[in-house]
C-alpha cells in the first residue's frame, strides 16, 4: 500500500515538473520571436505607464484562433433561468462598459500593466438568472480551453470580461473577440477567445492547465 502511494505521488510530481518544463521552454521560444508592434495603443493612463500589447506573450493550447466576428456567438447557459445567446455587438453595445487598470501576472514569470475596457462578468451573469444552485462559472474558448472560478468571485469583485485593451479591440493573437481580466489570479486563468460562460453546482470542476496540476484556486501571493 505503502509502495503504491510513493509510486503515485512520484507520478504526480513528474507530470507536474513535466509541464513546468514545457511552459518553460515555450516562454523561452516566445522571448527569442520578434516583437509585435501594436501603433496607437495608449502607453500611458491617468499618470501611469501602462506595458505594450507586446509584452504579453502569445501562449495558447492551439495557436491563435481567427474569430469570425459577423458569426460568432456568446452562450450564457448552464444553472440559469433564462439561457442567452449573445453577438459580438450586443455584448459590447448591450452593457455598461468599465475601464480599469489590471496587471497580469504569468506563471512564467514576467507580467504586464494593462488597461482593459469591458463589461462586467456579473451583468452577463445577472441578465440570464443564476440559479440558486449554482457555484461555479466555467469559462469555454473556441480552441477548447477551459478554465473556472467560484461564483462568488464575480460578485466580490468588479471582474471584466474585455473587449480592449490599452484603447485597441483585442486583436486575435490577444483573444478577440473577449479575454477574462482575472486580477488577482494568475495568467491561465485570463482565458481568451471566449465563446461560452456555463453556470454549474460542480465545485470539482478543473480546466486545462488546472486538470495537469495546476492550482485551481491560481491566487497571486
Amino acid at each position: 500500500m505503502e509502495k503504491t502511494k510513493s509510486r503515485t505521488q512520484t507520478i504526480v510530481i513528474a507530470s507536474i515538473l513535466v509541464v513546468l518544463a514545457v511552459v518553460i521552454l515555450v516562454g523561452v521560444y516566445l522571448q527569442n520571436q520578434p516583437r509585435r508592434l501594436y501603433p496607437g495603443e495608449v502607453r500611458e493612463y491617468m499618470g501611469e505607464n501602462m506595458s505594450s500589447l507586446s509584452d504579453i506573450r502569445d501562449n495558447a493550447i492551439r495557436g491563435t484562433q481567427n474569430i469570425n466576428q459577423s458569426t460568432y456567438r456568446l452562450t450564457v447557459n448552464g444553472l440559469v433561468s433564462n439561457p442567452k445567446e449573445y453577438t459580438y455587438d450586443q455584448v459590447v453595445n448591450g452593457f455598461q462598459n468599465y475601464e480599469k487598470v489590471v496587471t497580469l501576472y504569468c506563471v512564467q514569470g514576467w507580467n504586464a500593466k494593462i488597461l482593459w475596457q469591458g463589461v462586467l462578468v456579473r451583468d452577463l451573469l445577472n441578465q440570464s438568472g443564476v440559479d440558486p444552485n449554482a457555484t461555479v462559472v466555467i469559462f469555454h474558448a473556441a480552441d477548447g480551453y477551459t478554465t473556472a472560478m467560484p461564483l462568488s468571485y464575480f460578485y466580490d469583485h468588479d471582474i471584466i470580461m474585455a473587449y480592449k485593451m490599452n484603447g485597441l479591440v483585442l486583436p486575435p493573437e490577444k483573444g478577440f473577440p473577449f479575454e477574462l481580466v482575472a486580477e488577482s489570479k494568475y495568467g491561465y486563468k485570463w482565458i481568451k477567445w471566449i465563446n461560452q460562460i456555463e453556470l454549474s453546482d460542480n465545485a470539482n470542476y478543473l480546466g486545462y492547465w488546472e486538470s495537469r496540476g495546476y492550482s485551481n484556486g491560481a491566487d497571486i501571493p
